[in-house]
């Protein structure tokens, strides 16, 4: 085979060494594999894999993970930088190949499996398929509440390691593969405790939640696994929203299927989905997955709870009512609705007050929900993606014009403006509280290029007045809001009316979250009603403006998986 290595930067500017094949004398099939090296090992492991003959008419790639192999780069503590990266490697072997994500098959084993599972429930990309070899949802750790233990560690000693306690008598029968992987100098045998803890936390999220990845997925499982839990893999299957499935169960075999001595099973189990991904035809799933979020959302609005859990949420209700007054930040919901755009920025500010310590104390345990916790991280990751559309556009000697629909008082949008003071800004909001405090913010600061109207984003006769023409419109924490996607589109539909041909949006999107009975049950929404929320998938969201003439090119997400802000790009088609 032509064998090539080199690096390629990922989101974070770190450089990660890849390597690529291709099988001389055959002709291209004009597709693209991704194979993903399992957890402690390296992309030179699988330069064999790559060699199979049922591979050939492929470009094959991988890399070295964080801390493995050739890639100089520390060790990933969170689990979702690997995801990132993932993420970053097949945005990169499309541009380097010019080819798009429906020409990419990932073939991805052990942790790499869980990788590649979160990335296709959260991200949405279009990729034909995954097979996923021994995904590691569930490991077996032998030691009774040794992820607890090693949660509390980490807080004490954040990059601490733990040394891996599998053997390469656990991974393969094959004697010569087992001295391999113990005279390969390469292998890692430790990992990052915060990694590991992270990346159980996300499986267990991404497999309760399967029935909204629409990829078409291949799992091979090994029934004599002593490093997963093999049953945790038949759960996952079970739920994946996708027709186009297979399991299958590899009878006798370790978890390192690939070097076992009967690996060409899996092979052929591979070589066949991923032809029959590249036959078949894609076929939108979007009813299917608003059923599934509909029906979630019905059950915690009219469903019936145990009595513990109303006793705890009815406590939390009496609490808030009796003592909400003295943390600011609840009082601020309490009046005028925990979706509202004031209570927004008080989350942003991220400064705990209230009346006396005790409110102080009530305001600071308010804040630091995971649900403001990861509002904060998308309003940070909103505004790097709003600077990279400004810089990309002013590249091109364009004048950058900003419309938010549906902003609030938009305080990250005065920090657009006080930055970029040659960018103009429109900040609009029906609550003509939320546009007062945001014309004061603007005067404070003494802002002329940022401007706030009350108009309702869901009235689609406010589209067509103004003759204000955005290169960047944004659409940020408004969509969660609302159930009915007809509603939802009226907002679509305007922004497509008025945003520049090639200019870009910017949208958020909440795939997830780990709240939503708590928040219906506790917190009143800005209609003074229960705040009940339907969420919806990556997938959905994507569909539903890719239906719109917008192209989605890029996206950011917490490390809860809970907020997401994506960038698109408009064809007008």
């Amino acid at each position: 085979m032509k064998s090539i290595e080199s690096t390629f930067k990922s989101f974070d500017e770190s450089e990660l060494f890849y390597r690529e094949w291709e099988h001389e004398d055959v002709k291209s099939n004009g597709h693209i594999l991704i194979i993903l090296h399992r957890g402690h090992e390296h992309s030179g492991r699988l330069e064999s894999i790559a060699a199979k003959p049922e591979f050939a008419g492929y470009k094959i790639f991988s890399y070295d993970n964080r801390g493995h192999g050739h890639t100089k780069a520390e060790p990933a503590y969170e689990f979702m930088d690997l995801v990132r990266d993932l993420d970053a490697f097949v945005s990169f072997v499309c541009d380097k190949e010019g080819k798009k994500q429906k020409d990419v098959f990932i073939i991805a084993n052990s942790v790499a499996g869980v990788t590649a599972s979160t990335w296709v429930h959260d991200y949405a990309p279009k990729v034909r398929g995954l097979a996923l070899i021994a995904p590691a949802f569930k490991i077996k750790l032998y030691f009774p509440f040794a992820k607890e233990f090693l949660k509390l560690a980490v807080k004490f000693k954040p990059k601490m390691n733990i040394k891996s306690y599998v053997k390469s008598k656990f991974l393969t029968h094959e004697k010569e593969e087992q001295k391999r992987y113990d005279d390969d100098t390469l292998i890692t045998p430790n990992i990052p405790a915060s990694q590991l803890t992270t990346l159980l936390d996300t499986a267990i999220r991404v497999v309760d939640d399967a029935q909204l990845i629409a990829t078409p997925i291949l799992v091979l499982s090994a029934t004599k696994d002593y490093v997963v839990d093999s049953k945790v893999q038949g759960d996952f299957y079970a739920s994946l929203a996708s027709p186009f499935k297979k399991f299958v169960q590899l009878e006798g075999f370790y978890h390192g299927v690939l070097y076992e001595s009967e690996h060409q099973k899996a092979i052929n189990e591979i070589a066949s989905f991923m032809e029959q991904c590249f036959e078949s035809e894609e076929t939108s799933l979007v009813k299917e997955m608003v059923k599934t979020t509909k029906k979630e959302q019905d059950k915690i609005a009219y469903g019936t709870l145990p009595l513990y859990k109303e006793a705890n949420y009815f406590i939390q209700r009496q609490m808030m009512q009796k003592l909400g007054f003295l943390s600011d930040g609840m009082k601020i919901g309490l009046k005028y609705g925990f979706d509202s755009g004031v209570t927004l920025d008080h989350v942003y500010k991220n400064e705990p007050s209230g009346v006396t310590w005790l409110g102080k104390m009530i305001d600071k345990n308010y804040l630091e929900s995971i649900g403001w916790k990861g509002i904060r991280q998308r309003k940070v990751n909103m505004i790097k993606a709003t600077e990279e559309k400004i810089v990309l556009l002013q590249e091109k000697g364009e004048k950058v014009r900003i419309l938010d629909i549906a902003g609030g008082p938009a305080r990250y949008l005065i920090e657009i403006a006080e930055k970029y003071p040659e960018v103009e800004v429109q900040v609009r909001d029906y609550q003509e509280q939320n546009v007062e405090e945001g014309r004061a913010l603007a005067k404070e600061r003494d802002l002329t290029n940022i401007t706030y109207t009350q108009s309702d984003a869901f009235d689609a006769n406010n589209y067509d007045v103004g003759g204000y023409r955005p290169n960047i419109a944004i659409i940020s924490g408004v969509f969660e809001l609302f159930e009915s996607n007809e509603l939802i589109g009226i907002a679509m539909d305007g922004v497509a009316s008025l945003v520049e041909d090639g200019g870009y949006l910017l949208y958020t999107g909440q795939p997830w979250h780990p709240q939503l009975e708590q928040i219906a049950n506790v917190l009143g929404n800005h209609q003074n009603t229960k705040w009940i929320m339907r969420r919806r998938s990556q997938y959905e969201l994507d569909y539903l403006f890719s239906q719109r003439g917008f192209e989605k090119e890029g996206m950011r997400i917490d490390d809860w998986g809970i907020f997401t802000v994506s960038s698109a790009k408009f064809t007008g088609k």
